[in-house]
């Protein structure tokens, strides 16, 4: 993830100062950091970084804690990008479809798209062939699906925004 405090800046309309700010630099790339060490990272006490962080959570800015895994050693190294376009795109089609697409573990991500199409899903399997019966089983069995068009990744070179190159 970039540098949080290099997106906002100086123009920070969320309420959050730059210690806050210094505070998810420092969690975003170590969720695991103890409270004593972050303190020790952002200069501030113990006592007020736990209070931070604890303010961070209950405004759901730090939603909760994960381990991150590398799915290559564990042979999910095909990601396919697809483009699905809805039959009907009034609000109960796309609640219906949002649900829907929510049970499908290979899909990765969901974005509501304002283009030429309606959806982006980034699905994650081990081979073209899992890709294709994901596709022709799953997705396109998918509440109002009419018209998917697929893109395969070659290379990631930027994932989970863990790469910081600021």
């Amino acid at each position: 993830m970039p540098k949080i405090s290099n997106i906002f800046g100086e123009s920070d309309s969320s309420g959050l100062d730059r210690f806050d700010l210094e505070i998810l630099d420092v969690l975003s790339k170590d969720g695991r950091i103890s409270i004593t060490d972050l303190a020790q990272r952002v200069g501030l006490s113990k006592t007020p970084v736990q209070a931070r962080v604890r303010r961070l959570e209950e405004r759901g800015i730090i939603t909760g804690y994960r381990a991150m895994i590398d799915p290559i050693p564990l042979g999910l190294d095909h990601v396919a990008f697809v483009e699905v376009r809805l039959s009907d795109t009034r609000e109960g089609a796309l609640a219906a479809f949002n649900k829907a697409v929510m049970q499908i573990a290979e899909i990765e991500q969901v974005h509501l798209i304002a283009g030429n199409f309606d959806y982006l899903l980034k699905i994650r399997t081990r081979n073209m062939a899992a890709y294709r019966h994901v596709l022709a089983e799953k997705i396109s069995t998918l509440p109002h699906v009419s018209h998917t068009s697929t893109y395969v990744a070659m290379q990631a070179i930027k994932e989970n925004g863990s790469d910081d190159f600021s």
